[in-house]
Parts: structure tokens; C-alpha cells; sequence
């Protein structure tokens, strides 16, 4: 091996590792039963831990099990006082508000715009800062020949465990063809086939190939061309003023919502006869004290804030870990490495240089099976930190690809990720370790983005209900483009018809007043806007102990 950017007590593993590639290269691994990966599920994923979860005591998911993180915000006031709000200062008044400018939120924007509503969109950070940018794998939509909607329904169906909604699946796998098309047409930069055909791969729990991808850099690619055509709509935009509250009016339809000037510290109100919540999942909440690939303003603020106003949350007591987060260097920990990389070969090895799971089976019985391996079994790899991780073997992809620049064409971000720090992805394998990755749940939705309370809407991963308790890779990018434009389009309907009363804050006076006779007190305040590593240290890197 040539000089390595791994530390001495790695060494002795990475030697085994090197000695049971040729064995590896012809091995068939077995896939899990059904009985198998529950039993897995059960014995070795977060969310059956105890601590993961607990009974929220307020508002309309009361007495059910949520992520432990999210009840603590959920059972807490609000950073608003409504007595110190004039709404009848309006600052901005428009048909449309959308909250979040991550792909969702972009998307809702210009097909809003496009038929003729106006439209502000909101964001807390810039346009783009969001999970989006960071999705490297691709694009899921049945667009060959051999495959079709209904293959890709069943595939997501049984992923989600059978917990999805039925009807917003059949919106996603039907809507998905065309949305690489919009997507196509827009500019983006698909690989493809010498003959100019797409070219697709795998991603776990599919059982075709009919991911769509830009290389490693998917998100960022979808994101640029969005974000340009954003720009040339010349649509209004506000950066820096996430959400804090909805408004409602007399009959509990959405009529609005406050926004948070980060740079004055000022309340916007903004009037709406629909407000569309694209803001992302709650990654930076720390679920189970992982680390996260999640964006800095991943919080949670849409959950908080449509759960105060009335709307019911789904599937929030399920959580994704990503298998293949980065656990060496530090620097990187809890980084996405794309499931990319193992539908083109990449092994999962252990200390020993053995594999121990099919690469491509569901996220969550991926993840499980990870942490059975380091914790149950004692097969992780040491870290100078004294923690344990599993190797992803990189330099597979080469091997079984017969294409020797395979991993540094098709994975030039990640490459150039760990050159930094004197790793070759090539001939090395890349350290890994679960990392929380996405919120499975969310606002329900139903297949038009409508959530329980007239006017309000959510798209991406801020809505709950199309990927059930486990989300396929791929399936995101879809979910934020196919509901992004589906909640727009019938946002606009609405709009025509809708009679919005006067805007108020009556709903958070009436939540305030259920906290204080629960007695239900915090020292925090909601939604949080940022992580507060300050106040509560995240003990990311003892999972892997």
C-alpha cells in the first residue's frame, strides 16, 4: 500500500482488508428475509432505543411517541409573544408565502410564480442553503424501458416498512419521469451513456437501476440551475427571516406568518392566502446523539411552527441513520458518503477485512447491521479517539468496474474531500459510521401537499407521509421536486377561491395558556432557529464507542 493518511492503530486492519479483496471480488452475499431485518431493526436501530422517543403531552399528536428532541421543543413556548405583535402593520401582502429556499421551496416558487400567483419566498438562511445542496446521489424516477411506476411504488412502499401513504406515493413514482424531464429542459447536467442515454444506478432498496445522478455533486447541480432560473423570474425574495409563527384567521385557515429578521432582530408580517412549508428536517436536533449530514438551520422550525397552529405530525417517532457517514478525519465527521459509491461496488468490511451485509439493502437495516458489527460483535475499527468504525473499501469500484478512474471521475468531490487530508479514496477505503441523514416524517400531507389546516401546505422534508419509517435513496430529491410543484399548483387553485379573514395569533395564545395549565415548563424557547451546542454538548462520537 502506498503511504497512507491513516494513523498506525488503523494499519494492521487496512493490511486484512488488502488481503481479502480477491476473495471479495467473487463473493455473493445473501440478502436478509423479512424476519431477519426486523429482528435486526428491533435489536440494533436508534429509534428502538428507549431514550429516542417519548410521549408528547400537547397539541394534536398528544399522548403518541416522537423523537425525545423534537417533544422538547414542541413542549415549549414560542420565541413570540403575541401580545407584542401589531398584525395590523402588514409588511409584505401576497398570494403565496413559501418558507424554505432549499430545492422544495424553489420549486414551489416558480411554479407559482409561473401560473401567475405572487409570491415571496422566505428563507433563514441565503437561496440554496439547505440539505439540498449536499445530496450527492441522484434522483430516483422510473424512466427505462424495464422499469415503470408501479415497480418503483412497490419498491418505496416496502421500503417505508408499509407505512406510507399509498396515494402520495402513487403521486411521487407517477410524477417522477417527468420531473427529470422539467429537470432536463432546465439545464441540469445529467450523466450520461456515450449514445447521450441517461445513465442510471442503483441505490439501496430498489431493485432496479433508476437513479439519475450529476456525478457525486447532485444536489448542487439541481440547486445551481434552480437557483438561476429563481433569479431571472426576478421573484421577491427574503434571506435571513426564517419562520417563527403562522398566522390563522377566525375560521383556522392559514392567512400568513411572522418572519425573524436575523440582521435587525425585527418581526415581518407577512399576509398570505397560503403559506407553503419547505424548511427541511430537524437533522441539528441531534436525534439520538448522532452525528448529522444535515444543514446548519436544519431545526425543525417548520414542525414547530405548523404543529402550534394545529397540523398533525406522522411518522415522527422514526428517524434515518445513514449507514455511510464520514467517522475519519474528525473534521468530517457525520459527512454524507453517497450510497453511490456502494451500488457501483464499494464493500463494507470490518476489522477483519470481512463483509457482513449485502451493500444495497435498506438504509435502516444497513444502519442496524453497522452498529451490531461495532458494538455487538466487537468488529469495529479503532480510532486514535478510542471509537469504532467500519470500512467502506472505495477501491473496489475500480476493481469490479474494470474501469481504473472509475472513483475519481465519477466521485470527484468526495476524492478531492479526502485528499485534504492525505487520503486517497482510490486505493484507500473511506472509515464510516451511521450519521443521522433525514427525518422520515413530518407534516402529513396528502397527495396535493395539503396538510390538515386549509391553506397551509408542506413539501420536502418538512411533510410527512411519502417516505413512511425508512426513505429509499434517491427518493428526496424526487419527494422535493414532485411535491415542491404539487403544492404549488394547487396552492394557486386555492387562492382563486379562498376567503382568508384577518390574520391572529389567537392559536398561540391558546397553546401558551395549555402549557401553563400543564404546568409544562422549559428553559428553552421554540423553534430553536440554530443549534445550541453551547448549552448542551452533543456527545457525537460515542455511538461508535
Amino acid at each position: 500500500m502506498a503511504v497512507s493518511g491513516y494513523p498506525p492503530i488503523m494499519q494492521e486492519s487496512l493490511r486484512m482488508l488488502e488481503q481479502t479483496r480477491a476473495f471479495r471480488a467473487t463473493q455473493i452475499m445473501p440478502r436478509m428475509t423479512l424476519a431477519e431485518r426486523e429482528e435486526l431493526l428491533r435489536e440494533w436501530h436508534p429509534d428502538y432505543r428507549e431514550e429516542s422517543n417519548r410521549e408528547v403531552k400537547i397539541g394534536p399528536n398528544k399522548g403518541q411517541r416522537l423523537a425525545n428532541r423534537l417533544v422538547d421543543l414542541l413542549e415549549t413556548r414560542g420565541i413570540v409573544d403575541p401580545a407584542k405583535v401589531n398584525l395590523d402593520r402588514v409588511d409584505y401582502d401576497v398570494d403565496i408565502l413559501v418558507a424554505g429556499a432549499g430545492g422544495a421551496g424553489v420549486t414551489a416558487s416558480l411554479i407559482a410564480h409561473e401560473n401567475g400567483a405572487k409570491v415571496l419566498l422566505a428563507t433563514k438562511l441565503r437561496i440554496g442553503d439547505a440539505n439540498t445542496i449536499m445530496a450527492e446521489g441522484g434522483i430516483a424516477a422510473a424512466t427505462r424501458p424495464e422499469d415503470s411506476p408501479e415497480k418503483h411504488f412497490l419498491d418505496t412502499y416496502g421500503g417505508g416498512r408499509f407505512s406510507n401513504k399509498v396515494d402520495v406515493i402513487s403521486a411521487l413514482v407517477n410524477d417522477a419521469p417527468l420531473i427529470v424531464e422539467w429537470l432536463r429542459d432546465l439545464g441540469c447536467m445529467f450523466d450520461v451513456q456515450p449514445n447521450g442515454d441517461l445513465m442510471m444506478t442503483f441505490a439501496g432498496g430498489h431493485q432496479i437501476r433508476r437513479t439519475h445522478s450529476c456525478k457525486d455533486l447532485s444536489g448542487m447541480e439541481f440547486m445551481r440551475v434552480l437557483r438561476d432560473e429563481f433569479v431571472n423570474q426576478q421573484i421577491d425574495l427574503i434571506e435571513f427571516s426564517p419562520v417563527v409563527e403562522l398566522l390563522l384567521d377566525d375560521q383556522g385557515r392559514c392567512a400568513g406568518a411572522l418572519l425573524l429578521n436575523l440582521d435587525t432582530n425585527e418581526l415581518l408580517v407577512v399576509k398570505a392566502k397560503a403559506v407553503i412549508l419547505a424548511t427541511g428536517g430537524m437533522g441539528r436536533l441531534h436525534p439520538s446523539n448522532f452525528p448529522t449530514t444535515n444543514h446548519y438551520g436544519a431545526t425543525a422550525d417548520g414542525l414547530v411552527v405548523a404543529y402550534r397552529a394545529g397540523a398533525n405530525l406522522l411518522h415522527m417517532d422514526s428517524v434515518q441513520f445513514h449507514p455511510t457517514g464520514t467517522f475519519w478525519p474528525p473534521q468530517s465527521l457525520g459527512l454524507l458518503i453517497t450510497e453511490t459509491m456502494r451500488a457501483w461496488g464499494a464493500h463494507m468490511v470490518n476489522k477483519n477485512g470481512d463483509r457482513f451485509i449485502h451493500e444495497l439493502e435498506t438504509r435502516d437495516t444497513e444502519a442496524a447491521s453497522l452498529i451490531r458489527e461495532v458494538q455487538g460483535r466487537g468488529n469495529g475499527i479503532p480510532t486514535p479517539d478510542n471509537t469504532y468504525g467500519i470500512w467502506l473499501d472505495t477501491p473496489m469500484i475500480n476493481i469490479l468496474t474494470g474501469i481504473p478512474d472509475k472513483v475519481a471521475t465519477h466521485f470527484a468531490g468526495i476524492v478531492h474531500r479526502f485528499n485534504l487530508y492525505g487520503i486517497d479514496v482510490n486505493a484507500e477505503p473511506i472509515l464510516i459510521y451511521p450519521t443521522q441523514h433525514y427525518q422520515n416524517g413530518g407534516v402529513e400531507i396528502d397527495p396535493d401537499g395539503c396538510t390538515a389546516i386549509e391553506g397551509l401546505y408542506a413539501a420536502g422534508e418538512v411533510s410527512g407521509g411519502v417516505q413512511g419509517r425508512n426513505r429509499l435513496g434517491s427518493n428526496s430529491m424526487t419527494d422535493i421536486f414532485v411535491f415542491g410543484q404539487r403544492s404549488a399548483r394547487h396552492a394557486v387553485d386555492y387562492i382563486k377561491k379562498a376567503a382568508t379573514g384577518a390574520p391572529s395569533l389567537r392559536h398561540v395564545d391558546a397553546y401558551n395558556k395549555q402549557l401553563e395549565e400543564m404546568n409544562l415548563r422549559s428553559d428553552i424557547s421554540s423553534p430553536l432557529l440554530f443549534p445550541d451546542y453551547m448549552r448542551k454538548e452533543v456527545r457525537a462520537r460515542s455511538v461508535g464507542r
